[in-house]
C-alpha cells in the first residue's frame, strides 16, 4: 500500500530545515560583506528565541503534569525519574572527564602567541557570575522558586520543572477529579503548540540574524589566536557524540547517524540561534514521534534542559583548564578532580540560553578560586569566542537530551522499537507540522495521517497500542507509514 507520505510527499522548499539553511548561508555572506551592519542583526535572533521562550515554561509545565499524572501510578513516576537523573549524572560526567582528558593532551593553552587579559571584557561576565548559585546549598536553594509565578516568569526551566512534579503528584492524589485538570492542561498544551508552529515560521529570521551578527561582530581575527581552543573543543564535542551517545544509541537499538539526520531541523535552528531552547518544543514532538512513550518524553527532555547539558560540561572543563594554562598556573591532578565534582554541581541549572556556559564557568572559577589559583579574571580570554562555542555546546546538549530520552524510554521499558526503527530508516515519515496540527487541534483521524481506520497497520506500529494507554503518546504520530 503506497504511504500517506509517498502521496503527499513535500518538495524541499517546503521544509523548515531548507530555509534554515538558506539563511544560515546569507548570513554567513552578508556578516562577511557588510561587518559593520551585520554586527547589528543579534537582536533577530534575540528576538526570535525570546518568542519561544514565552511559550516553554507552560508548555513544559502542562506536559511534565500531564506526563507524570498520565502514569496514575506514582511509585512508576519516581522510578522514571530515578532512572532520568541516574542518566544524566552518568554522562554530564563522564563529558567532564572527556573535556578534561582533552585538554590535558592537546594544551591549546600553551600554543599560539599570549593573549593579554583585559579586565575589562570580563568585568560583565564576573559581575553576572556573582549572581549566580554554586556550591550544594545554592543549588538547592535555587530549586525552589520565590511564588508559584516567579518560576515562570523568571526564566528558570529547573524551578518550572519542580513546580511542575509537585503538582502533578497533586493531581495524581485526587482520582477522578484529578482527570479534568490533566484534561483542562492537557487542552492548553495543544494551545501552546499552536503557538509554537507559528513561532517557527520565524526560525530562518532568527538563524540569519544570529549569524550574520557572529560573522560580523567577531570575524577570524579572534578565531585566529585561539584556533587551538576551539579546534579541540568542536573535536571534543564530536568525539563525545559520535563516541559515546554513539554507544548508548547502539544500547537503545539505533544508529547515532541516522538520529542526527532525524532531528537536523532541529541542529540547524539550535546553529544559527545558538540557543537550545529554541527547539526544546520541537524536540518534545519529535521524540514521542520516535516512539518513546509520552510520559518519558514529558519529564526527561525538560529535566535534560538542566541536568543533562553535555556540551556545556565539556566547555566548563576545557575551558577552565585553558584559562589555567594560558596564565601560567600549574593545576595537579587532585585539583583537577576536584574542579570537575564542583563543576558537576555547578553545571545543573545552567539554562540552554546563549551565554549561560561562560557565566557557569566565570561563577566556577570564582568559587574555586582559592583552592585552584586560577584566576577568574582569565575568563576575558575567551570572551571573545564564547558566541562561536556557545553553537557547538547548544547542538552538543540537544543531541544528549535527544539521545538521552530515548534510552531512558528503552530502560524504563516504554520505547515502541519497531516505531523508533521505522522512523529512524525513513524519517520523512514524521511531519513535525502535521504533528503541531494535531496537539493543537482535535484532529481526528483514528490514528493515521489520512484518515483511514487502524485496522490492518498494527504492524507498521509494533508496540504503540501500548504507549496509549499512558497518555495516548501515539495519537500524536501523525505521520506513521500507510
Amino acid at each position: 500500500m503506497v504511504s500517506a507520505q509517498e502521496r503527499q510527499r513535500k518538495p524541499i522548499y517546503q521544509h523548515l530545515y531548507f530555509w534554515v539553511l538558506v539563511s544560515i548561508v546569507l548570513g554567513v555572506i552578508v556578516g562577511y560583506a557588510f561587518p559593520a551592519q551585520a554586527s547589528g542583526m543579534k537582536w533577530l535572533a534575540d528576538f526570535f528565541v525570546a518568542l519561544v521562550k514565552v511559550v516553554i515554561a507552560p508548555t513544559i509545565f502542562c506536559t511534565v503534569v500531564v506526563g507524570i499524572a498520565g502514569l496514575g501510578n506514582l511509585a512508576k513516576a519516581g522510578g522514571l525519574a530515578l532512572r532520568t537523573i541516574l542518566y544524566f549524572t552518568a554522562m554530564t560526567t563522564v563529558a567532564l572527564a572527556i573535556g578534561l582528558v582533552v585538554v590535558n593532551l592537546v594544551q591549546p593553552g600553551h600554543h599560539g602567541p599570549s593573549i593579554p587579559i583585559n579586565d575589562d571584557a570580563a568585568a560583565k561576565t564576573l559581575a553576572d557570575a556573582k549572581t549566580a548559585e554554586t556550591g550544594v546549598t545554592g543549588f538547592i536553594l535555587s530549586l525552589v522558586p520565590k511564588s508559584f509565578f516567579s518560576a515562570f516568569t523568571d526564566g528558570q526551566l529547573i524551578q518550572v520543572l519542580v513546580v511542575a512534579i509537585l503538582v502533578a503528584v497533586a493531581v495524581a492524589g485526587m482520582g477522578k477529579r484529578g482527570a479534568k485538570v490533566v484534561s483542562a492542561l492537557d487542552t492548553f498544551a495543544k494551545v501552546m503548540f499552536g503557538v509554537i508552529k507559528i513561532v517557527m515560521y520565524a526560525a530562518p529570521i532568527g538563524a540569519f540574524g544570529g549569524i550574520a551578527y557572529t560573522i560580523g561582530k567577531f570575524g577570524g581575527t579572534i578565531l585566529g589566536k585561539l584556533a587551538w581552543l576551539m579546534g579541540s573543543f568542536y573535536a571534543t564535542c564530536l568525539l563525545f557524540i559520535l563516541v559515546v551517545l554513539g554507544g548508548v544509541s547502539l544500547y537503545a537499538g539505533f544508529s547515532i547517524f541516522k538520529f542526527l539526520r532525524y532531528i537536523k531541523d532541529e541542529l540547524l535552528i539550535v546553529l544559527g540561534t545558538s540557543s537550545s531552547e529554541s527547539v526544546l518544543p520541537r524536540m518534545l514532538v519529535k521524540m514521542e514521534a520516535a516512539g518513546a512513550d509520552k510520559s518519558v518524553v514529558g519529564l526527561t527532555i525538560p529535566t535534560g534542559y538542566s541536568f543533562n547539558l553535555d556540551g556545556t560540561c565539556i566547555y566548563l572543563t576545557m575551558g577552565a583548564i585553558f584559562i589555567a594554562q594560558a596564565t601560567g598556573v600549574d593545576v595537579g591532578l587532585g585539583t583537577q578532580i576536584g574542579l570537575l565534582l564542583f563543576m558537576l554541581l555547578a553545571s545543573k541549572g545552567a539554562a540552554g540560553v546563549t551565554g549561560a556556559g561562560l557565566v557557569t564557568l566565570a561563577a566556577s572559577l570564582s568559587a574555586f578560586e582559592a583552592n585552584s589559583a586560577i584566576p577568574a579574571v582569565g575568563i576575558a580570554l575567551i570572551v571573545g569566542i564564547d558566541r562561536f562555542m556557545s553553537e557547538a555546546r547548544a547542538i552538543t546538549n540537544v543531541i544528549g537530551n535527544g539521545v538521552g530520552t530515548l534510552v531512558v524510554a528503552r530502560w524504563q521499558g516504554q520505547l515502541d522499537r519497531d516505531r523508533l526503527r521505522q522512523v529512524m530508516d525513513n524519517p520523512s515519515q514524521v511531519d513535525v507540522d502535521a504533528l503541531m496540527d494535531r496537539r493543537h487541534g482535535d484532529v481526528e483521524h483514528d490514528g493515521t495521517p489520512d484518515g483511514t481506520p487502524d485496522g490492518g497497520h498494527d504492524g507498521d506500529r509494533g508496540g504503540a497500542q501500548g504507549g496509549r494507554g499512558s497518555g495516548g503518546s501515539r495519537e500524536s504520530v501523525a505521520a506513521s507509514a500507510g
